[in-house]
């Protein structure tokens, strides 16, 4: 049984660092892609960072050079380093995971639990 469990969440202070950590366990045979996408009160649910598996990494431009995305692939996680906060990072953060499984050799598609990251004074 799959599981993605999100950790690092939290409450930081403009211009802080937060980093935000998935780790991905049960029956997975690799790793198609694996990422972070957040929800604002009463915004849609947008991404914020994935890779996939070929090494390639996408960012949302509201994002781009202060949020790095990297992964441990023997530890099946992935990292969510997030700098220079502001308050519009504020949202619930997913983590998203499209997993090839060993049971049957499909693609399937995760979702973690969420977790809160605000950004406050």
């Amino acid at each position: 049984q799959v599981q993605l469990v999100e950790s690092g969440g939290g409450l930081v202070q403009p211009g802080g660092s937060l980093r935000l950590s998935c780790a991905a366990s049960g029956g997975i045979f690799s790793i198609n892609a694996m990422g972070w996408y957040r929800q604002a009160p009463g915004k849609q649910r947008e991404l914020v960072a994935t890779f996939t598996s070929g090494g390639n990494t996408n960012y949302a431009d509201s994002v781009k050079g202060r949020f790095t995305i990297s992964r441990d692939n023997a530890k099946n996680t992935a990292y969510l380093q997030m700098n220079s906060l502001k308050p519009e990072d504020t949202a619930v953060y997913y983590c998203n995971a499209k997993l090839w499984l060993v049971v049957d050799n499909q693609l399937y598609d995760y979702w973690g639990q969420g977790t809160q990251v605000t950004v406050s004074s």
